[in-house]
Formats: C-alpha cells, sequence, structure tokens
C-alpha cells in the first residue's frame, strides 16, 4: 500500500470508533469506573489494611477520590523513574481535598485544619490550584476523613485522576470592586451538575477548569484546559469568553479563544460541550498526548467551535470580545477594598506550605476580625474577607506574629514550588524548604528590591509549579558539581510569562542546589541595573546579552 493511501492509526478516539483500550490506563478506567473505588475503600481497604488494596486501584482508581501512595521516604532522586512503583511506594498517602473556587467558610476551613492535627501529622500545604494537600494519610482513617469532610460540605471527589478536577476561580468572586462578572453560581452549576458523574469520569486524562470575572486574571486561563473569562458584549452584558486547549508540563500551550460570547446561564451547557469533546475526541492511545491541547493544536480554534456548536450544542454562539488585559500582578495580597465597603486581607504563607495548627489559627483570626470567611489563590496563598477597614491593620499585625505576611517582599509574595521529592514519587530534587530558604535568603540579600518576579521552583519536568511561564523558572534534576559528583540541581528558564510566552532555556545554564541562592541574586542584580523604566524581567531577557543571564 503506498503511504499517502495508509490509514492513519488511531489515536484511540471514541467518535472515531476507537473504543478498544490502547494501553493500560484506558484499559484499567474500561474494566471499572474509578468512582466505584470509594465503596471498596470504605467497606474492604480501611478494614482490610494497605495490604488488601488491589494494585489497579492503588496506582489507579484511588486517585478517583484524591489519593496518590506518596514517595517512600529515603528513596533519592536518582531512583525516580528506574524503581518499580511498589519499591518507591510508601504505605502512606497524599491526599487533595478539592476546594472549588477556593472558597471556604469558618466550619469548612477548621474541618481542614482538625483533620490535618488529627490524621495527617499536621501537613497541609495549599496547592496552585486552591486545593489543599495532606499527607501521611492511612487508609484506616480515609472513610473518618471524608466523613468529616462531607459534614461541611466538601469532598476529595475527583480531586485527582482523568476526571473534571477542581473548579478554580477568583477569591475575591462576588465581592471585588471591579470584578467583571460573579462566576460563583456557574463554578456551583458546573459542579453540581458533573463532578462525580459517571458521564465524564472516563476522560483521556485530567482536565482543569477556570471559571472567573477577575480584572487581574487570577486563575490564569491561558493555562487551563477549559477556561470561562469574563468580558462585555457591546450592547453592555456581562458574560464570558472562551478559551481551550491550555497546558504545560513536557509540551507546553497556551489556550486559545474561541471567539464566542456565552451568557452566564449557558456556561455549563458549553462547558459540557467543551468536556464532552475531549472525552470523545481526546487522543487516548498515548498518555502524553492524552490532554485536549494536542486535539486543539491539530484541530485549530475554528473547528473546535464548530464541533461544539455543531455536534453538542445544537446551536450557534454569538462572536465576542476579548477580555481585557491582565493586572501586572495577577494575585490578590494586600488590603484591598471590598464593594460593600469592608476590606479583603491577602497573605503569604511560604511557598503554600500552612499546617493544622495555623490553619486553625487562620480560622480564628476570620472570625474575630472578619466574618470566618476565607479564600484559597491560585498563587499558593489565602485571603480573609469581610474586614472592617478599622480592623484591617490589627489583622495584618496578628497575621505577622504567625509569619503570614500581608506586605511580603516580591520573593516572598511571587515564589511558588510543588510538592518535590519530600513526598511525591515523579520527584528527582527537594522543593519546598529549598525555596523558603532562597526566599529569606534573597530578602537578606535584595531587601530593596521590589519589582514584579516570579520563581517557580519544580521538583520534575512535569511542571505542577508552572516553571515555564515564570521569571525564573527552575526544572529539577540532578546535575554535576565542580568535583564531578552527582548532586540536585535546576535547569533554569528565564523570561516566561502567562499568555504571553514561555521562559527560553540558555544553552547549558543549570545551577546546583547549592548554587541556587548565588545564581538567582547574580541575575536579579543584573536586571535591576540594566532594566529601562517600566521594563519587565521577560522584556529584559529578551536583550540581555547571553553572558548576563548565567
Amino acid at each position: 500500500m503506498p503511504p499517502a493511501t495508509k490509514r492513519k492509526r488511531g489515536e484511540g478516539q471514541w467518535a472515531l470508533g476507537y473504543r478498544e483500550p490502547l494501553n493500560k490506563n484506558e484499559e484499567n478506567k474500561k474494566n471499572d469506573d474509578g468512582l466505584n473505588v470509594r465503596r471498596r475503600i470504605i467497606d474492604i481497604y480501611s478494614k482490610a489494611g494497605f495490604d488488601s488494596i488491589d494494585p489497579a486501584d492503588l496506582r489507579g482508581r484511588m486517585r478517583w477520590y484524591g489519593l496518590y501512595t506518596q514517595r517512600r521516604p529515603g528513596i533519592d532522586g536518582g531512583k525516580t523513574g528506574a524503581l518499580p512503583d511498589e519499591e518507591l511506594d510508601d504505605r502512606y498517602f497524599m491526599m487533595r481535598v478539592r476546594i472549588d473556587g477556593g472558597q471556604l467558610d469558618g466550619p469548612q476551613l477548621r474541618a481542614i485544619a482538625d483533620i490535618a492535627t488529627t490524621y495527617a501529622r499536621g501537613t497541609a500545604d495549599i496547592t496552585d490550584r486552591q486545593n489543599i494537600q495532606y499527607h501521611w494519610i492511612r487508609i484506616e482513617d480515609v472513610p473518618a476523613i471524608w466523613e468529616r469532610l462531607e459534614s461541611v460540605g466538601l469532598s476529595t471527589m475527583e480531586a485527582c485522576g482523568d476526571t473534571p478536577r477542581v473548579v478554580i476561580g477568583c477569591p475575591l468572586a462576588g465581592i471585588a470592586e471591579d470584578e467583571v462578572i460573579d462566576a460563583t453560581p456557574q463554578i456551583a452549576e458546573v459542579h453540581e451538575r458533573y463532578v462525580g458523574s459517571p458521564e465524564f469520569s472516563n476522560l483521556p486524562r485530567k482536565f482543569k477548569t477556570a471559571m472567573s470575572g477577575c480584572t487581574a486574571h487570577c486563575t490564569v486561563h491561558e493555562i487551563n484546559d477549559v477556561a470561562f473569562v469574563g468580558t462585555v458584549n457591546a450592547a453592555g452584558e456581562a458574560g464570558y469568553q472562551v478559551f481551550a486547549g491550555g497546558g504545560l508540563s513536557t509540551n507546553p500551550m497556551f489556550a486559545k479563544s474561541l471567539g464566542v460570547f456565552v451568557r452566564p446561564e449557558q456556561a455549563h451547557e458549553v462547558w459540557k460541550g467543551v468536556i464532552s469533546i475531549f472525552r470523545d475526541y481526546g487522543y487516548r492511545r498515548l498518555r502524553h498526548r492524552a490532554r485536549i491541547k494536542f486535539l486543539m493544536a491539530d484541530w485549530g480554534p475554528e473547528r473546535f467551535r464548530e464541533v461544539l456548536e455543531k455536534e453538542y450544542l445544537g446551536y450557534e454562539l454569538p462572536d465576542g470580545p476579548e477580555p481585557a488585559a491582565p493586572l501586572p500582578r495577577r494575585d490578590h495580597v494586600g488590603i484591598h477594598r471590598q464593594k460593600d465597603g469592608n476590606y479583603y486581607v491577602g497573605f503569604a504563607p511560604r511557598v503554600g506550605r500552612v499546617n493544622g495548627e495555623l490553619l486553625g489559627v487562620i480560622a480564628d483570626l476570620a472570625e474575630r476580625y472578619g466574618s470566618g470567611r476565607t479564600r484559597t489563590t491560585a498563587e499558593q496563598k489565602m485571603v480573609i474577607l469581610d474586614v472592617p477597614e478599622e480592623d484591617t491593620e490589627s489583622l495584618a499585625d496578628a497575621l505577622a506574629e504567625h509569619d503570614l505576611q500581608v506586605r511580603p517582599s516580591t520573593f516572598r509574595r511571587q515564589t511558588m514550588a510543588c510538592t518535590g521529592i519530600e513526598y511525591c514519587k515523579l520527584a528527582i530534587v527537594e522543593t519546598k524548604q529549598r525555596a523558603m530558604d532562597l526566599v529569606d535568603e534573597l530578602e537578606k540579600r535584595l531587601p530593596d528590591f521590589e519589582q514584579p518576579l516570579t520563581v517557580n521552583v519544580n521538583g520534575c519536568p512535569n511542571a505542577c509549579a508552572r516553571i515555564q511561564v515564570a521569571d525564573i523558572g527552575l526544572k529539577g534534576q540532578l546535575v554535576v558539581d565542580e568535583n564531578g559528583d552527582q548532586v540536585e540541581g535546576f535547569q533554569i528558564h528565564l523570561g516566561g510569562a502567562v499568555g504571553a510566552s514561555f521562559g527560553k532555556k540558555v544553552r547549558g545554564l543549570k545551577t546546583t542546589s547549592a548554587g541556587l541562592t548565588d545564581y538567582v541574586e547574580r541575575v536579579v542584580r543584573r536586571y535591576d541595573e540594566q532594566r529601562r523604566d517600566g521594563e519587565s524581567f521577560a522584556a529584559w531577557t529578551d536583550r540581555a546579552d547571553e553572558a548576563d543571564l548565567k
């Protein structure tokens, strides 16, 4: 058969008739829906213990309820990817609590704090998707944890796995003076209708959603699988522009605008259409290509919109305007006025690392100075809402007593880190403590530096901490030091910006973990010396001599 007439091998797309599993992951999902593992955890595994867990559940379906085995302590980064799972697995779990929209009331935050203290050795991290992540969870305790979470309206359902994961939203939804639209009702509607539904519990891979009317674009819509971004049409109506196909990892792509205008009451239908396209047309044959960004790259936004409208919605969407440009800083740190006249107070834990006791303190302060309502952000930060103006400084002082900074340095404010080798089986290097040490040292060495600058620290190539869109992105790997020894270190990406550019790699630019602070100090000083008025770090890296970047 001539090459031109050879039939292209199927990508495992259901809509084209490819229903037979083409890899182990797809086979596991076909054998049993991941949502069914809940009953086995409650009835069998929690009672019979870790050794009773079916391997297909342990390393597969338990993710549908936010559970991964964590890394066994003492295994160095050189063995990541080389050892079989059973040797990397600890007998404890990471557990992720999904917090859609980042919204927490007082009882919910107290429940999260109590669980950390009672069941997770105090651990709790705020993720860059507004979730809370625990460690050291025993399978025997999972049913009790679920019961406690569900008593306050929270869960771990579809916090991980090939599912519609947490819907991120602006932490100021409904209260910001300048918001375009409050997406809270749309987030709630998507969650209530579709999360936990077998209709969408077998996707090609994970599916990440953002819904927001924030003028800062704090939900970084450009790197989500689908994002609804507040905009105003020519008639003055507030609605959404839709972006699809964003994602980072080892093949980063920015989401593409569909060029539509979606009214608030249509949002759940359009969301359902987009995730259905992913379910039916997404590539399932190769795991590393099983994200909607690859489908978007092949189809383009025009065809994607056409399929959405004709095959899934049954109606055409009107053309719509693009949202306004984001603000220079996309977070919500500091003291700012709400539209009701009260104030919100955003503060920065150290790279998202908190603990049960500290979360309890935050709950106390939120009740004492505000209404008890708190929010998590997509930058590993937190916000206390509804504070009277006269109490804002007292609250800031009280937070500072617990090392929670309301007016942090640029380095504290804009450094993020993934879980790293401490707990993650994919990691090659340590991240959380390394990033905290980096922040502390840079604050001492560069006390007057105030320009916006993001430093994102990742323990492996998978970009959980968004290294490609940071000013300084650090990808963990093993490097060779001056003595010829293999040690922990980082490949350096420079000048990334969400929605604008991915950080560039300068040939041979790596650093050992021990030399990281010296490198960052050096390049930041050069930027500060050479920058033009108003020039961003990303713009400077574009024109700087390569020698100045090393």
